[in-house]
């Protein structure tokens, strides 16, 4: 009796070291064939190219350029202002294309190389060099002096318009009649990733008033070109009229938590993970080949069960010939 509870006792030790080993095993499988993932922004979006923050110029920066005495308004020089000759009027407008991300946030199109976006224009600008049609390439970095040269979105109580940061990449005229209709087209998106890019709407606002109201929501006060208009006319105690395109990337998940991924789809239609906000990116390309080994789809469904499975084999069969050894 004394040996049997011996064998027995030596079986149950056996089996919670097995176990033991098993569950230490299949915790690390799963650690290891889970791939990490970016985090999501405030929004709980991921994002395929994190935001261009580009602060507005203060006053005694070159990029400055004026504001109003009575802080109604403020200004920042563009290099893309550019005035009639000759002079017929103080009609005076801008024409602006503004790209977010998956999150709603402004950026530059470094994803998006060899990019094109056309908006064309009417013959009352064509005497800007930058008109009929207005062409802006991505990224706006590699292509422009001043990538963004305005500040046509958000609120805050330090200045008069805008958020404080740059946002839209315009053109500006000035010396249209007053009484000149200003007309423009829908956006055109061309080159190596157009499909990545969706036309959101357009944000117009009328002459009149004080210059442009920053406080709407370029997703949410969007219009679709026939509601926005594609034009707008000038009078004599209304000079100043203004439209943003507004362009988001596409292909952001709409997740909880704090660890996100965005599987956006790259040109050959394979799913690439390119959220990376530590500038890190996990190689799983091991975890994938290791697909190819015949293994069902369903092994990857569940990161590490594979490798468990394997292992609780083995144990299984280790606890097997550890009972025929103990009865012989």
């Amino acid at each position: 009796m004394a040996r049997d509870r011996t064998l027995s006792d030596g079986r149950a030790a056996v089996v919670s070291g097995l176990l033991a080993v098993v569950a230490g095993l299949l915790a690390v499988g799963l650690l290891v064939a889970t791939p990490a993932v970016g985090s999501a922004t405030a929004t709980g979006v991921a994002v395929s190219e994190e935001a261009y923050q580009q602060p507005v110029p203060e006053p005694g920066d070159p990029y400055f350029e004026a504001a109003a005495d009575d802080g109604s308004w403020i200004s920042y020089i563009n290099p893309r202002d550019e005035y009639r000759s000759p002079y017929l009027g103080d009609g005076s407008g801008k024409i602006c294309v503004t790209l977010l991300n998956e999150a709603g946030e402004p950026i530059v199109g470094e994803t998006v190389p060899n990019t094109t976006v056309t908006v064309p224009t009417g013959d009352e600008i064509g005497w800007h060099t930058r008109a009929d049609p207005m062409v802006v390439e991505y990224p706006l970095t590699d292509n422009y002096e001043r990538p963004l040269d305005a500040d046509q979105f958000g609120t805050t109580s330090e200045l008069p318009q805008g958020d404080g940061y740059l946002d839209a990449h315009c053109i500006e005229t000035h010396g249209n009649p007053e009484t000149a209709t200003i007309e423009y087209g829908e956006v055109e998106i061309d080159g190596e990733h157009a499909d990545r890019i969706e036309v959101v709407g357009y944000v117009q606002q009328q002459p009149g008033g004080d210059g442009w109201d920053t406080s709407v929501d370029p997703i949410e006060d969007a219009e679709s070109y026939e509601d926005a208009g594609g034009s707008w006319t000038y009078r004599p105690d209304a000079s100043h009229g203004q439209v943003v395109a507004v362009l988001q990337l596409t292909g952001g998940e709409h997740v909880d938590g704090d660890n996100e991924t965005n599987a956006d789809r790259d040109q050959n239609g394979n799913d690439d993970t390119s959220v990376e906000n530590d500038a890190t990116r996990d190689d799983t390309d091991d975890a994938d080949g290791a697909a190819g080994d015949g293994t069902a789809s369903g092994a990857n469904a569940i990161p590490g069960f594979g490798a468990g499975a394997a292992v609780l084999a083995l144990s299984i069969a280790a606890f097997a010939a550890h009972r025929r050894s103990s009865r012989e």
